[in-house]
């Protein structure tokens, strides 16, 4: 049974956004609706009109009407509000009266920190907007950023936006190949990049990969060149680009201070130029986002202007509570779809706080640092931090002014209940604790909390607005109370329009819907609760099946999260294809100054077989020194599995997917010793 430990407050409906929309729904379509059940269950049945209501009531800028909501009621592919054309950029300034209001807060470790007001945002935007027009930029056109996430990437992503351009990013820390696989999938014209930047107190100088990247980009015509602090590209770079030495083709280079510079004042201020917006049909892309790469080469997943912007509306100001005077603060890189989740705050007319550098420098308090210091009101962190500093015994609510949080956000991975607990203990139950799962594929939560839901220990607090979402077993059935797989059956906006590139459609479509005909299968491990929550425990393709008792990963990491000694631990489950038990193979990285001893792989054991089940007491324990994360802080627990089965390194995961490229060398290790081992027994046995 789900135990609430934060229960709706009794003044919701009249202090949050959600609680108004509902009000405005009930005057306008005649509804009595008194709280979450019954605007959820309307926002999945009557769909066409739950989503016409968010456009109404959010007062889309649309340049022509639209004549229908939704054509059919099919996915994939659904087309939505035909006949409609719109421009996400146009609904990003700001109300007229908040024109002097901060819409960014950038908190830098290569440069002095900096605000833009919603004026000065919009003036940036109409210069770089006109100096894409003078290289040439088009409708269609795709724009890429080796960016950091910074008001250069965020102008410049609007900028091309407003021309019906599309818009696609990498932090600069990726590795050269990784920045490749995904940039020459998409062909673009325009690269804007910086060639360096300062991670903590270490200087990295990223002239070299910027080199092999434009060289790799044969379609590219421009390279924009964003000085960042005390880096700039040399001279010399710059002529061997301009001259064609080391690519196929001379490159232009342009100065982003310079983009536009004929339509910018003398103070470098407001532009005399009015900010004309391209209008642009609904499913027109805005943006391509790339996956992970750790289970292959990165998927390029199409994202539209209109299913973003209508997305990103409801999501933010009914499940965020986002408006003027709010203060979106959440760590993100540009590679990550929280870096666009980040910038849709300017959407509902909130702040947003671009952090960049080494969230753990000068020391791992310095998110909640920035979190006191921008007066965050929304504040997101990575659920591996929440368990560092729980077990540390950091409080940050004693050390720091976080009184204007009002909601804390967590995502990424699973939260075990231990850290549900130790956040409200924190933060008390006058803020919300919405912890999320959703991802890249529709750029949003599906599952989450809001002011009219209670928060459950240990288990997210239901499924977002709009979502049809429930858990599936093998033949396609809803369970409840017990693990499935995590799909959705109706269309929403925000799903893609395709996969970018040859046979797009067909890859989008086998990536999602070949389970099961007609429903997105999201890829997630979930149990739905009939006391109302959600747990998803990972990866669909990394359960552990053990003789028919199936666990999700999240439940190891659960156990193990109470026992001192590990610091991080990863586990993967090889099946037998004889119908066997299989193999189940625990890899633990202690705590410094902790040896991993006989008596602690015992206790493990024991643990795990007492609070799991016995079928779940790892065969193999293997001690190791790092615990391989994905850039977004994911356990890589299917390269992991794939490179114990056979697989190289490389073909599972390229090193700019990780966040230490060295963190799979001793899994390499340890699959070359263990297939060494198993032949030396073979050869016995023969």
């Amino acid at each position: 049974m789900s135990t609430i430990i934060r229960d709706v407050p009794t003044d919701a409906l009249e202090t949050s956004r959600i609680g108004d929309f509902l009000g405005w729904i009930n005057s306008r379509y005649g509804f009595s609706f008194t709280g979450w059940d019954e605007l959820y269950t309307w926002s999945v049945t009557d769909i066409e009109d739950f989503w016409e209501s968010v456009w109404e009531y959010f007062e889309v800028k649309s340049h022509s009407p639209y004549t229908s909501v939704l054509e059919k009621r099919v996915v994939p592919h659904a087309t939505w509000f035909t006949g409609a054309t719109l421009n996400y950029a146009e609904h990003s300034f700001g109300a007229p009266e908040q024109a002097d209001d901060v819409a960014v807060s950038a908190v830098s470790q290569t440069r002095d920190d900096c605000t833009l007001t919603f004026a000065q945002l919009r003036a940036e935007v109409t210069r770089v907007r006109a100096g894409l027009v003078d290289l040439g930029v088009e409708k269609g056109d795709r724009v890429v950023g080796y960016l950091p996430n910074q008001p250069e990437a965020l102008v410049a992503f609007l900028a091309a936006a407003s021309l019906g351009a599309i818009w696609a990013s990498c932090a600069p820390e990726f590795g050269t190949q990784s920045v490749i696989d995904r940039f020459s999938q998409v062909e673009p014209t325009v690269l804007l990049a910086i060639s360096g930047y300062t991670y903590g107190n270490k200087a990295v100088d990223r002239t070299g990969e910027l080199a092999e990247v434009v060289a790799a980009l044969p379609t590219l015509t421009h390279l924009v060149t964003v000085d960042y602090g005390d880096f700039r590209i040399d001279e010399h770079t710059r002529d061997a680009f301009a001259s064609g030495s080391g690519v196929d083709h001379p490159i232009d280079v342009v100065a982003y201070a310079r983009l536009g510079a004929t339509s910018a004042d003398a103070d470098g201020g407001a532009t005399s130029a009015e900010l004309e917006f391209a209008p642009v049909p609904f499913d027109h892309p805005l943006f391509i986002l790339f996956s992970s790469g750790t289970t292959g080469k990165p998927k390029a997943i199409v994202h539209s202007h209109g299913g973003i912007l209508l997305e990103t509306l409801k999501n933010h100001a009914l499940h965020f509570d986002l408006g003027p005077g709010s203060q979106f603060c959440w760590f993100s890189t540009t590679a990550w779809m929280m870096w666009n989740t980040l910038v849709g705050g300017l959407l509902v007319g909130s702040g947003i706080v671009m952090i960049d550098g080494n969230p753990n420098y000068p020391d791992p308090k310095e998110l909640w640092r920035i979190a006191a210091n921008t007066k965050a009101t929304l504040m997101g962190v990575a659920p591996g931090a929440i368990m560092s500093a729980r077990k540390a015994g950091f409080n940050p609510t004693e050390e720091f002014d976080l009184s204007a949080v009002s909601q804390f956000g967590a995502a990424g991975a699973p939260l075990p209940a231990a850290g549900y607990e130790w956040v409200m203990e924190q933060f008390g139950p006058d803020v919300l604790l919405n912890v999320g799962c959703g991802g890249t594929d529709v750029c949003t939560g599906i599952l989450q909390a809001s002011p009219l839901t209670p928060v459950y220990s240990g288990e997210m607090s239901g499924v977002s607005l709009g979502f049809a979402a429930m858990a599936f077993d093998q033949d396609g059935h809803e369970v409840r109370d017990e693990l499935g797989e995590l799909v959705i059956t109706q269309p929403v906006p925000s799903m893609p329009v395709t996969f970018w590139g040859p046979d797009g459609d067909a890859r989008y479509e086998a990536a999602y819907f070949d389970t099961y005909p007609g429903i997105w299968r999201h890829g997630d491990w979930a149990q739905f609760t009939t006391g109302g929550g959600v747990v998803v425990t990972g990866r669909s393709d990394a359960t552990l099946n053990r003789g028919g008792v199936r666990l999700g990963t999240a439940d190891f990491y659960s156990v193990l999260d109470t026992i001192a000694e590990v610091a991080d631990a990863l586990v993967i489950h090889l099946e037998d294809p004889d119908g066997g038990m299989g193999e189940l193979i625990l890899f633990v990285q202690t705590e410094p100054g902790v040896s991993f001893i006989d008596e602690l792989a015992m206790r493990l054991r024991a643990e795990l077989k007492t609070r799991l089940s016995p079928r779940h007491a790892p065969d193999e324990i293997v001690p190791v020194h790092r615990i391989p994360l994905g850039r977004t802080g994911k356990k890589l627990e299917v390269p992991v599995k794939r490179i114990i089965q056979g697989a190289s390194a490389d073909s599972v995961a390229s090193a700019g997917a990780l966040q230490d490229p060295r963190s799979l060398d001793e899994y390499v290790d340890y699959a070359q010793s263990r297939k060494a081992t198993r032949s030396r027994r073979a050869e016995v046995r023969a």
